[in-house]
């Protein structure tokens, strides 16, 4: 790809949405197609537990992801207009995909009682000084950007909110279309993957969305519920926008937040 083109993918994911860049995230191919064929379906577990307790804002603070939680990459815990979308500033034109459009955008589903959020950006690998310019542009996109929203709710909210997304993640799987901050966004299909270890309970999902110049680009979501609350990370590659390649969320930025909640 020509450096020209890899700077107009870039900034067409900039304006997008979020500085997540939901709108223009890295992209799959047929091999990623194949890859999310026979996936299971991150099914809600159930438990006979007594009702967690409900945390406060104060509480969620304590808990969210701080800087010296990670080894690398930068935590933001004062995030940006571009990354502190508000509910109704995403909108999706099929309302049972609606919980799909949230948790990218990383706002907290149905009605929490406090919620939180933090954002991180994983260190790109600096390029050796003979690395020709595209791919040195690349080179330093090639990082995970997430948004993680903790958010706290009152009686089976919890519950009810993972449920949401694995329910619209089935009934949207063909894809899907959504405004976000004023942007569109066109989904061309949805995949479940491995629910994430560490909580009560969990979804991972892959949001195959169509870029600049026809390239189809993965966006991550995971949550995670623990006791009465629900972090959701939204992810994206920088780099992947522009090449269609997957990624992974970072399992040790998952996993840190998660452990915080005990």
């Amino acid at each position: 790809m020509r450096t020209s083109s890899v700077r107009r993918t870039a900034l067409a994911a900039s304006a997008a949405a979020l500085a997540l860049l939901v709108t223009a995230c890295g992209g799959s191919g047929d091999d990623q197609d194949k890859a999310d064929e026979g996936k299971g379906k991150a099914a809600p577990s159930t438990s006979a537990a007594a009702p967690a307790k409900t945390l406060t804002a104060a509480e969620l603070e304590k808990a969210a992801l701080a800087q010296s939680d990670v080894k690398g990459g930068k935590v933001a815990t004062k995030l940006p207009a571009t990354d502190d979308i508000a509910a109704d500033q995403v909108k999706s034109e099929d309302a049972a995909c609606q919980p799909l459009a949230h948790a990218q955008a990383g706002v907290a589903q149905g009605e929490p009682a406090a919620t939180v959020k933090r954002s991180f950006t994983g260190d790109p690998v600096k390029p050796s000084a003979d690395t020709k310019p595209e791919d040195a542009l690349l080179a330093a996109l090639d990082t995970e950007k997430v948004l993680i929203n903790l958010a706290s709710y009152e009686g089976d909210g919890a519950e009810q909110a993972v449920r949401g997304v694995v329910a619209a993640a089935e009934k949207c799987a063909g894809g899907f279309k959504a405004t976000l901050v004023g942007e569109p966004m066109a989904v061309a299909k949805v995949a479940t993957g491995d629910a994430p270890e560490g909580g009560d309970e969990g979804a991972a999902v892959t949001l195959t969305v169509a870029a600049d110049e026809g390239v189809k680009a993965p966006a991550k979501i995971v949550l995670v519920r623990k006791g009465s609350t629900v972090v959701t990370f939204s992810a994206v590659n920088l780099a992947s926008m522009a090449t269609g390649k997957d990624f992974e969320v970072p399992a040790d930025v998952v996993a840190a937040q998660v452990g915080k909640l005990g």
